[in-house]
């Protein structure tokens, strides 16, 4: 998955949770993302054009920092 804005991603189908690490390394977590937006996500050809049209800005989100 090479992108030059995200690193890497993950999905909780049973929570809904996408979970999407950026390249500046900052983690965000957006809540109630339907299984069919993650699959398209997965196999879309760029994932940050993906991401900017069908995500962000449409699921509510919040950010991970570390706890240290």
């Amino acid at each position: 998955m090479p992108s030059s804005v995200i690193r890497t991603f993950d999905y909780d189908a049973e929570r809904k949770l996408l979970s999407v690490r950026f390249v500046s390394e900052k983690l965000y977590v957006y809540e109630r993302v339907p299984e069919d937006v993650y699959d398209a996500f997965r196999v879309a050809p760029s994932k940050g054009v993906f991401f900017n049209k069908y995500i962000r800005d449409r699921y509510r989100y919040h950010e991970v920092t570390d706890a240290a």
